[in-house]
């Protein structure tokens, strides 16, 4: 959006139609599909951070975050590049390594800067709200790697296993954006949920969406006991699954944990990490132009 100076919402709206259509095309259907931007999710999210909040869930703490001076603007984690401290992979983004798949938070980045202007980065004060996940630990060790032991891939145990013997730390749920749900708390202008946080709450209010369609109850599906939630996800996102997510739905209260995480590996195209960041994948709508007739082979 910034790059073609155009609303975010308009970008949204393009690709989420786009690729619904494409999904379509390839006789892949769902129960729902939904997108975080809607208001039904904004307003569900919003409510979770107000009762952990309520809860004293959260700690404040104010640090010093990267900005942007020619863009007069903090950045997201994407738009901050730099050198991976563990693989030395020059085009590192702040929360990430593309190449290596270690999470990351932007100050661990060496010789940061920003993807948007190119400049070297400064630092400016700023205040957020923050997950403590040091709190959760013990009872995420307990879960996974002793409950859970003889169900999870060993991949996903392996990963989980690193992070939680390297200790947890707090994790900020807030950002410094002017796109995104708006942090529920006055005179917080120009604050917003923290993308990791507020879109595995998107499981839940799509949940509440499709409920509502089908004059269900959605209560049941995450919070009865004989319920199983199961997360097939990528590599990348076994943290925020595994040890994030489990974290929020504990300190909300009332929500089951996921039954399991069956995560995969990357996946390579001609000898590189499939990426739909750095745009190196197979897109649907490409293929089907390109491969007409083609979805089943």
């Amino acid at each position: 959006a910034k790059k073609n100076n155009i609303p975010p919402q308009e970008v949204i709206d393009k690709y989420h139609t786009m690729i619904q259509s494409s999904f379509l095309k390839f006789g892949i259907s769902f129960d729902i599909y939904d997108r975080t931007s809607n208001k039904e999710h904004h307003i569900v999210a919003q409510d979770f951070f107000k009762k952990m909040h309520a809860n004293n869930q959260f700690i404040e703490k104010t640090t010093k975050e990267y900005y942007d001076k020619k863009e007069n603007t903090f950045l997201a984690d994407r738009y901050i590049k730099g050198t991976c401290p563990i693989c030395r992979y020059n085009d590192a983004y702040g929360d990430q390594c593309e190449k290596c798949g270690t999470s990351l938070d932007p100050s661990e980045l060496k010789n940061p800067q920003s993807a948007l202007s190119g400049e070297k980065l400064t630092k400016k004060e700023t205040s957020h709200w923050y997950l403590p996940l040091e709190n959760h630990e013990e009872w995420l060790k307990n879960w996974i790697l002793k409950e859970n032991q003889k169900r999870w891939k060993s991949n996903v145990l392996g990963q989980c296993k690193s992070w939680i013997e390297s200790g947890l730390k707090a994790r900020a749920v807030t950002r410094d954006l002017d796109w995104g749900v708006k942090v529920p708390i006055e005179n917080q202008n120009g604050k917003v949920l923290y993308v990791w946080f507020d879109a595995p709450i998107g499981y839940i209010s799509a949940t509440k969406i499709w409920a509502k369609e089908n004059n269900l109850n959605w209560e049941p599906y995450w919070k009865d006991s004989k319920t199983k939630l199961i997360h097939f996800i990528g590599k990348d996102n076994i943290v925020f699954h595994c040890i994030i997510f489990p974290a929020m739905l504990k300190s909300y209260g009332d929500f089951i944990l996921p039954d399991n995480v069956p995560a995969n590996e990357f996946l390579n195209l001609e000898g590189k990490k499939i990426s739909t960041s750095k745009n190196w994948a197979v897109w649907l709508h490409d293929y089907l132009i390109d491969f007409p007739n083609q979805q089943d082979v």
